[in-house]
């Protein structure tokens, strides 16, 4: 589905995409484990299209983004979704508004149709529901913690229900169970959209949690890639590491759901 090739970038003195190769998989999860700071979410934004590369090639569906205008770039994208570090939430919108303003702006993904005021309200509610924010559409972004608020993010991502989703360092700044929710909406949404989704993360526990590969970032490339089982037998003294920080495998947590709500959009 996605395919880079010798993709490169720099911000003045900082080479921060070296050369990179990446192929992302159409339906599955594919995670990009690396420290802060490396150039993880600068992936990110070059695959939705909000920078454009010093040098390469991203084929998106065969359609080389690269060369295309800001217009064509809008409708290639309209199929993409992504969760910011921050949520990125509007401050002066409450939470129903920002749930609400893809569908405002743009209507159905695919046809374009103007949704009515009604089916709006229904998609929103549905949508925190769906991440466990029913009843909080009048608050204001200030008034919820951060978890809350990454929750609402994923709300405002999946209720147009995109087929590539994004998502950058989803976890950080969380707690260990508001983490581990945050993991089990992201393996939940997937589950339910049959999309395809690149997680970016410092994090090994949610990598594991919601990863059907994992890819290492260094040096401005991937220096490895493979199914988690793989990955972890790496002998690279990164990954080594990262195996040692595990106290038991997040994997096992996977048959004993967060949440017993039915998961429905």
């Amino acid at each position: 589905m996605i395919e880079i090739r010798n993709l490169w970038k720099r911000f003045g003195k900082l080479q921060v995409l070296a050369g990179m190769d990446l192929d992302v998989k159409s339906g599955e999860t594919l995670v990009v484990l690396g420290p802060s700071g490396v150039g993880k979410s600068v992936l990110l934004k070059h695959i939705i299209g909000i920078l454009p590369p010093d040098a390469g090639s991203i084929k998106i569906d065969d359609v080389e983004i690269t060369t295309l205008s800001n217009t064509e770039i809008l409708k290639t994208v309209k199929n993409m979704g992504m969760l910011f570090q921050g949520a990125a939430l509007f401050d002066s919108m409450n939470i129903e508004e920002n749930t609400a303003f893809y569908l405002k702006q743009h209507g159905d993904r695919q046809t374009g149709k103007h949704y009515s005021q009604k089916e709006i309200k229904e998609k929103v509610t549905t949508a925190l529901e769906m991440v466990g924010l029913e009843g909080t559409q009048k608050k204001m972004p200030s008034e919820l913690s951060g978890g809350m608020r990454k929750r609402a993010g994923l709300a405002r991502l999946i209720v147009y229900r995109p087929q590539l989703l994004l998502y950058d360092e989803p976890t950080t700044g969380l707690d260990p169970i508001t983490a581990m929710q945050i993991n089990e909406l992201i393996v939940k949404t997937q589950e339910e959209l049959k999309g395809t989704s690149i997680v970016v993360t410092h994090d090994i526990v949610s990598a594991l949690y919601v990863g059907d590969r994992l890819a290492l970032f260094r040096d401005g490339k991937i220096a490895h890639i493979a199914d988690p089982d793989r990955f972890l037998e790496i002998n690279d003294p990164l990954i080594v590491f990262l195996r040692k920080m595990i106290s038991e495998d997040p994997r096992s947590f996977k048959s004993q759901r967060i949440s017993n709500k039915e998961f429905k959009l």
